[in-house]
């Protein structure tokens, strides 16, 4: 398992007191090898001495595995081998620092003088030891930290130190979990001045990353001193461009404070401060404002594709080896191709739950606020979010966010779920809560939803039939999903046009991509909309949607449509022949023009934007298009019933509708059967000459 890039980038990770011990026990060879050359010391007693120094100047044992070699020419150069500094009290060896050889390169006039001067000091595969900490201690004063700072006096002066193939390891042996930064390549550089500069290259994972670093060290002792210090990062994948910072640094104990902090990311400035407190579990406090904050992430995936979500272990380990308290304030917040503005986050990270909140978040036209708390403290990560939304423009929300461009207007939600598992389909699967979202006076682009009614007269649809440049226009779209289980089902899916209204039942499977829903398609005989007198005209019979939801068969629920739609359709002819003309051809024209109708709202549609067909030949319509549905509906239930609005089974089972009371149904005889049709109806008459011509 790999522990994520939290761990990896941050710098406090890495033990003060280690480095300083590190320091003062190179000081210590130093001074040795220098003595060595000026009495001429056997090899073998000259490890044995550097230890005892290293080990009474630092508090740490040192290790000498391999060879020590002494070179007079061309320079006076001592090489050691397989060398390792360990607390003597760590029996497991988690915090040590290993070095495969150490090559010090001096002038032999300095050694004589007692004040070696080192041209060159040449560290090859060191390995720093990080152990992982789940909970924060506190840990007592160190007797060893005292001589360590004697270091900074020591009259060893180095000019240059290069650093060959070097690694941090961080691991907890608990968890079984190890991660590292490998090739590590620097140079740093100390002049007169005190300025020190490090330049190198490392790789974290698949992540390659530069660094520049640029300091001013005063004189000793450091500790509680203001040190300038200006960086340069870079990391493709990690960072969009690079960071550039400077910073007054100080050092108090454990602590790293960071004040002053300036610099620029991406396309934007930034101010604030930070600190680090490395003495146990790294705590780190960042307090940070952006002109422009771009979050690094995946762009949206277009989530029109059938591939279903990713079953990749998502690991969330890395929560429980850091703490942080993080504010970041910022004039306009990125995130994959969404923009925020303005924006102010405020999260704690804490025993490997991340809380944070948004308050008052800018979102194209409108505003967001809610909370998301993740507790990987776990193998099992957990997951609650609560979201509110209010006036947000939905299209450009949608699309940058999940590639979805399908709905356009003025949006409202309130989202409470959670959730467990440890990838997206699990996530996905297991998601429970509730969900209310309504758009209004928008659109639904691609789709022209009466066009659609007019095709299911003649055959099943396969597909939401997207077409450019086609749209429906929508008063309100609304719906409340309960969820539970990765199952999100409404019970009240609602959608209002102009021309069109549409209601319905339905559920969502959220883990599997799947949608299920019976809706009561309605055309609108009237321009006015919302406010309309008349009542709309209904298709008659209920319409099913089922499979992928980017793809879903579309169909009227009749039966036996599935198995030989042929037949189906027939019998749906059949029953409207003797009202619409030969073979059902009127039901087709009527709703084919209102189709037209519905894709060409800007044309002209009566006088005065009232009743299309007029007075009581709507009213006529109404009534005749209800009555084939009860035909269709009688097929297999109680005259006079229609079908209910429950989810549909599968397969499809129109026999199985509780029947409902049809409001216009005339009461029905002794016999149960229907009245007759008069057909010499003026009412009739009046409605089949201004239809059909007859």
């Amino acid at each position: 398992m790999t522990a994520g890039p939290v761990v990896h980038r941050l710098p406090g990770t890495v033990h003060m007191r280690a480095l300083k011990f590190i320091g003062a026990a190179v000081a210590a060879i130093v001074v040795i090898l220098a003595l060595v050359m000026i009495v001429g010391v056997p090899s073998g007693f000259l490890t044995s001495t550097i230890k005892e120094r290293v080990e009474r100047e630092t508090g740490y044992r040192l290790t000498i595995a391999g060879s020590t070699r002494i070179s007079l020419w061309p320079t006076l150069n001592v090489t050691m081998n397989d060398l390792t500094l360990q607390e003597p009290k760590d029996r497991e060896g988690a915090n040590k620092v290993t070095i495969g050889s150490l090559q010090a390169d001096m002038t032999l006039s300095s050694a004589w003088s007692g004040h070696p001067e080192i041209s060159e000091l040449i560290v090859t595969k060191p390995v720093l030891y990080v152990p992982l900490l789940r909970e924060r201690h506190r840990t007592a004063a160190q007797p060893a930290d005292k001589p360590a700072a004697s270091a900074g006096n020591s009259d060893v002066q180095i000019d240059r130190i290069t650093i060959v193939d070097g690694a941090v390891a961080f691991s907890n042996s608990h968890d079984k979990l190890e991660s590292r930064i490998d090739t590590i390549n620097a140079n740093a550089t100390f002049d007169a001045d005190r300025k020190i500069k490090l330049a190198g290259s490392a790789r974290s994972g698949s992540t390659p990353m530069k660094f520049d670093i640029k300091a001013t060290v005063p004189l000793p002792p450091i500790e509680r001193q203001n040190i300038p210090v200006e960086f340069t990062l870079e990391a493709p994948g990690a960072l969009n461009a690079p960071l550039a910072a400077k910073a007054e640094v100080r050092l108090n104990g454990p602590v790293v404070l960071i004040n002053g902090l300036t610099g620029s990311l991406d396309e934007g400035g930034f101010s604030g401060w930070g600190s680090v407190d490395v003495s146990s579990k790294p705590l780190v406090k960042v307090d940070l404002d952006f002109q422009r904050f771009n979050i690094p992430g995946a762009k949206a995936q277009n989530t029109s594709t059938q591939q279903g979500w990713s079953d990749a272990p998502i690991d969330l380990s890395a929560l429980n080896y850091v703490d942080a308290q993080v504010k970041i304030s910022a004039a306009q917040i990125d995130w994959a191709d969404a923009q925020f503005a303005p924006a102010a986050i405020e999260a704690t990270l804490a025993g490997g739950v991340l809380k944070a909140s948004v308050s008052n978040l800018g979102a194209y036209g409108g505003q967001a606020t809610g909370e998301v708390i993740v507790d990987a403290s776990t193998g099992n990560p957990t997951y609650q979010m609560h979201c509110d939304l209010v006036g947000v423009r939905a299209l450009p929300l949608l699309t940058s966010l999940a590639s979805f461009d399908k709905l356009d207007g003025k949006m409202q939600a309130k989202i409470a779920a959670r959730s467990a598992g440890a990838s997206q389909h699990a996530i996905m699967s297991n998601m429970a809560g509730t969900a209310f979202v309504t758009f209004q006076d928008g659109a639904i682009r691609g789709l022209n939803v009466a066009q659609m009614i007019r095709s299911l007269t003649a055959s099943t649809l396969n597909g939401w039939q997207e077409q450019q440049e086609q749209a429906t226009d929508l008063t309100q779209l609304s719906a409340s999903f309960k969820i539970d289980r990765g199952q999100a089902t409404t019970l009240d899916l609602n959608l209002v046009g102009p021309l069109v209204k549409v209601t319905g039942v339905g559920t969502i499977d959220l883990g599997t991509r799947m949608i299920g829903f019976r809706v009561e398609p309605q055309l609108v005989m009237t321009t006015q909309g919302q406010d309309r007198a008349a009542d709309p005209v209904g298709f008659g019979i209920p319409v099913v949607l089922s499979g992928p939801w980017s793809s879903p068969k579309i169909y009227p629920e009749i039966q036996g449509i599935l198995d030989n739609p042929d037949a189906a359709y027939g019998k749906l002819r059949e029953m409207g022949k003797g009202l619409f003309g030969p073979d059902g051809a009127g039901l087709n024209n009527i709703i084919g023009n209102l189709g037209s109708l519905a894709g060409n709202q800007g044309g002209t549609g009566g006088t005065g934007g009232g009743n299309l067909l007029g007075g009581g030949l709507g009213q006529a319509l109404g009534g005749l298009l209800g009555g084939l549905g009860n035909a269709g509906g009688s097929t297999g239930g109680t005259p006079g019933g229609t079908h209910s609005r429950s989810i549909p089974a599968t397969p499809m089972d129109p026999q199985g509708a509780a029947p409902q009371p049809q409001q216009a149904a005339p009461p029905a005889t002794a016999q149960n059967a229907p009245p007759p049709v008069q057909q010499d109806s003026q009412t009739m008459n009046d409605v089949l000459r201004q239809l059909f011509n007859r």
